[in-house]
């Protein structure tokens, strides 16, 4: 299949790289020309903007940070709307059913289908196609690109109605992004009543405790302080407050993920938005006069 992939970044690349490798043909942008250059050298073809890719291909994906650019990119001008070629749009990035809404409303003036399709399983998910594929779109269409999205992950239609993959992708990071805060906090008052950190998440992981957070953050990123796992801060508080419009706009209560999101905040003002998203742990550290790192 001919794809369009635009957005080549710590996502991205990987999911263009992996289509690639299972003999597609890819049309690939990004802002950042080495970012292609590394595609290019994979066998991809590199474009001029995002209408150029959707001249070349009738399917064409995103991976952007923002829902800022995912509009731009679909709707602008040089956007995939003004491409001759192009049929579907497919968005692996994480907007909020709002402007999945607007954007498959744009496209459809132009007899483009949009098809929701967000993910989530982080770098390592992308890099081995084990990512969680949160799919919403015509059944026809869906059926047409669904060959080349199980190549980087598991497939999940959860329905046709544009926004729908958007919301689940947003309750499942409300949870991340909760799991992860919550656990920084048990683990600190662990730490500072005199536990050791390593033998606290061995015991959690095979406890009711167990968690994303747990499992994978904590021992990969946290114990040892690299904070190397591959999210940025500033990306996990826009999904937290996208997941927070998306509550209250359906009258939800939003007690717990609002605490979560001040969390949040505190950690990006502090911290940094550019940073780790596992550096959470370290405003929770700094007020209680200790670090969780695992002792040599």
């Amino acid at each position: 299949m001919d794809i369009g992939f635009v957005g080549l970044g710590n996502m991205g690349q990987h999911m263009a790289r992996r289509l690639i490798e299972a003999g597609h043909k890819l049309y690939v942008f990004d802002t950042r020309r080495e970012a292609m250059e590394k595609l290019v050298a994979l066998g991809a073809q590199a474009a001029s903007s995002p209408a150029d890719v959707a001249n070349r291909a009738e399917t064409v994906m995103a991976s952007l940070p923002t829902p800022d650019s995912v509009i731009a990119v679909a709707t602008g001008k040089g956007g995939v709307i003004e491409g001759k070629l192009v049929k579907r749009f497919i968005d692996l990035s994480t907007t909020g059913s709002r402007v999945a809404r607007q954007v498959a409303e744009a496209l459809a003036s132009r007899n483009i289908v949009q098809i929701d399709s967000p993910v989530s399983g982080g770098v390592n998910g992308a890099n081995k196609g084990t990512l969680a594929v949160m799919v919403s779109g015509p059944k026809a269409d869906v059926e047409i690109v669904k060959p080349a999205l199980d190549i980087i992950g598991r497939v999940f239609v959860v329905g046709e109605k544009p926004g729908l993959g958007q919301t689940m992708k947003l309750a499942n990071n409300m949870l991340t992004a909760t799991a992860l805060a919550a656990t920084s906090e048990a683990m600190v008052m662990g730490v500072k009543a005199g536990l050791d950190p390593t033998q606290m998440i061995e015991v959690i992981n095979a406890g009711s405790g167990r968690n994303t957070a747990s499992v994978d953050k904590f021992p990969k990123s946290i114990l040892p302080g690299t904070f190397d796992f591959g999210f940025a801060t500033g990306l996990m508080m826009k999904d937290v407050r996208l997941g927070l419009e998306e509550a209250k706009a359906l009258g939800v209560p939003t007690e717990v993920i609002s605490a979560v999101g001040r969390a949040w905040e505190l950690t990006c003002a502090e911290i940094g938005p550019e940073k780790d998203f596992t550096t959470i742990v370290q405003p929770v550290e700094k007020r209680a006069g200790v670090t969780v790192r695992a002792r040599r």
